[in-house]
């Protein structure tokens, strides 16, 4: 359905709830005792820096407000953050710290797959409650780690059904050169030719991360879609990568009526460093937007702006994925009673919080969360508008389109407690082996 939405309209009863949350927070106890830790592992520096130091401010930026309110359990809150500055490898190392040294009670963490694997070794041998808001590519359960990003069948495999809905016959699978684009690009071929689409149709391709020299890469895929056949591009490019690409696709004239471009990685914050005029109507797949209009986005954009002290900052998914599970672990410490990751992992799913799009956000038993599907235009002012969106959408960790995970499913749940339950054989096979 056609749902154009701007923030705005709900800034007068942002206003209203502001002032309420701040007069009940000046009530509150002030916090004291041993502070209660949390790890934030954000690159400041490096390729994903464009994507990643908001991350860290929009946390740093909760745990303030969380304070303001009384802290957890009695006792302050204290971030403790640390740059693996993109490096995968530094990123486990860094995670040890934290947990070891650091004795962080939670880590909010990772944009990229391969960071988020290289930290999942560490996280379940050190026991550790760890947060991921990125969108990823799915075949993966941790008892560890809470997905509070996208799966593929709450963005990818929607994205698809839509551009499907417009006409596209012809299809580029545009990606970084890692674990999240192949492995999602793998699932959304098998979802193509499951529909009908010919092989010849599909062209898949890969860059490294950082890549800036696209002219012969966007001349292929300018090439690739002069058949006469309606032709798109899903891109799982990421980080600093997507400017030059969006800048080369504008340099070679190919505009949103020609070739849509639907990304899985390009918010707000990646178009704050492009001229967007050429790329109105390209595409974006996420589960929030800035411009969406609730009286819960209002405040939340209010607060955001009054804190980094820019009017120019915008917001985007994965911050409202950072919002929902911080709120997540602040409710499951207090049900608890305890910062115990045991206790806190038993404690979080059923847990529901306010997402910033109008609805609720639950834990469900497989640590992934429900969420909307948003389909967005780019407009002139690097925001977009929303031209589809669904109801809640409950994520699942493996896909149902491999023929190797379709049988599967996760449930960190008694009587089940498994991260890969096979439904044939009604047995669980191992957690680790299975995580692709």
């Amino acid at each position: 359905m056609t749902t154009p939405i701007t923030w705005l309209r709900g800034a007068a009863a942002a206003a209203t709830m502001a002032s309420v949350a701040l007069t009940g927070a000046a009530a509150q106890e002030k916090p004291s005792g041993e502070p209660i830790k949390v790890g934030v592992l954000h690159s400041l520096s490096g390729t994903m820096a464009i994507s990643e130091t908001t991350l860290k401010d929009v946390m740093e930026m909760l745990i303030e407000e969380q304070n303001a309110k009384g802290g957890l359990l009695g006792r302050p809150l204290e971030a403790v953050v640390v740059d693996p500055a993109s490096d995968w490898p530094l990123f486990a190392e860094k995670m040890r710290d934290h947990v070891s040294a650091q004795e962080v009670s939670a880590v909010f963490c990772c944009w990229t797959s391969v960071s988020r694997k290289s930290i999942l070794p560490v996280a379940e041998e050190l026991n550790t409650v760890v947060f991921y808001p990125v969108q990823y590519e799915g075949e993966e359960s941790s008892r560890n780690i809470f997905y509070t990003g996208a799966a593929p069948n709450q963005q990818a495999i929607p994205a698809v059904d839509y551009l499907m809905e417009e006409g596209v016959e012809r299809w580029v699978l545009e990606g970084t050169d890692y674990v999240y684009p192949r492995t999602t690009n793998k699932i959304l071929e098998q979802y193509l030719k499951d529909k009908g689409v010919a092989a010849e149709d599909i062209k898949v391709n890969y860059t490294p991360f950082g890549f800036s020299d696209w002219q012969t890469e966007v001349s292929s895929i300018k090439e690739f879609g002069a058949t006469g056949k309606k032709t798109a591009v899903v891109s799982t490019v990421n980080g600093d990568a997507n400017v030059p690409f969006y800048k080369e696709l504008a340099n070679q004239g190919i505009e949103a009526t020609d070739i849509p471009v639907v990304a899985f990685s390009v918010g707000e914050e990646e178009l704050a460093g492009i001229d967007t005029g050429p790329l109105v109507g390209h595409l974006a797949a996420c589960n929030y937007f800035q411009s969406v209009d609730t009286p819960e986005n209002a405040e939340f954009i209010e607060k955001w702006k009054a804190y980094i002290g820019d009017d120019s900052r915008v917001t985007n998914d994965p911050m409202e994925a950072h919002y929902i599970g911080f709120n997540m672990w602040v409710k499951a410490v207090e049900k608890a009673g305890t910062t115990d990751a045991d206790a806190v992992i038993a404690a979080l799913p059923g847990v529901e919080v306010p997402n910033l799009t109008g609805g609720t956000a639950r834990m469900l038993p497989n640590h992934h969360i429900t969420k909307p599907v948003l389909i967005g235009e780019i407009n002139e002012e690097g925001q977009f508008d929303v031209v589809e969106e669904t109801d809640l959408v409950e994520g699942d960790a493996w896909s149902d389109f491999l023929p190797d995970s379709k049988m599967l499913k996760a449930d960190w749940t008694d009587p089940i407690n498994c991260g890969n339950y096979n439904t044939e054989t009604e047995s669980c096979g191992s957690e680790q082996a299975a995580a692709k």
